[in-house]
């Protein structure tokens, strides 16, 4: 368990990171540079969202990377929440986010407040946990890896809500697997209100990351 606690180095900036939490990992690095990318075309103050916030690696990159941004951090895990705000305030962006503890939105209104929400949500199928590195496995919490029988469980709930709150032309990204990535893009194109996007590939060319438009911008 050694091994999960310490710094990891992640877009440029080192983060706390215990076995409450998720490593970081390449594949999500490619959630942030697209944010920061949509973000550059958007005018004024932005609000974010970052469900599932884990050790806030999403939340504190976009906090560092804009300025003009306020973050709102969901995660269900109290300890989870506590790394994050650690990482917050090493980075000295704290007082731009606030943290939620609460299942994905239901600590929020169903109505159209970010311009940008993020997640990378539990995505493994439950059938496919077992064949994890021990490392994984073993001493990451399985909360935030096992995404039920196919691996969208979470991502069945977060669409909708994501939908109702974003604002006319916002954005949703969510990072998935390869082996769910068709179910998560049928999701999406199926959800009112949310126009499907290309997905992007990582760096190994695999399918990584679901964007959707909230329609009417």
């Amino acid at each position: 368990m050694a091994y999960l606690v310490g710094h990891r180095e992640f877009f440029s900036l080192s983060f706390q990171v215990t076995s409450d939490v998720l490593i970081p990992r390449p594949e999500t690095e490619a959630l942030v540079v697209r944010a920061l990318d949509l973000a550059k075309s958007m005018s004024g103050p932005l609000q974010i969202a970052d469900v599932g916030t884990g050790s806030g690696i999403l939340a504190v990159c976009c906090a560092k990377h804009l300025p003009r941004c306020s973050v709102t951090a969901i995660d269900l895990s109290p300890k989870a929440l506590q790394i994050a705000k650690q990482n917050a305030a090493k980075h000295e962006v704290a007082e731009r986010i606030e943290f939620v503890g609460g299942d994905l939105f239901a600590e929020r209104p169903a109505e159209p407040t970010f311009d940008l929400i993020l997640s990378n949500p539990p995505y493994v199928a439950s059938t496919e946990m077992p064949e994890l590195e021990t490392g994984v496995r073993d001493y990451e919490p399985h909360m935030a890896l096992d995404g039920g029988e196919q691996g969208t469980e979470v991502i069945e709930r977060l669409i909708p809500q994501a939908a109702e709150r974003l604002k006319p032309g916002g954005w949703l990204l969510i990072e998935v697997s390869p082996n769910n990535v068709e179910r998560v893009e049928q999701l999406v194109s199926s959800a009112d209100g949310l126009q499907g996007h290309e997905t992007i590939v990582d760096l190994a060319g695999l399918p990584r990351i679901v964007q959707a438009q909230r329609q009417g911008g």
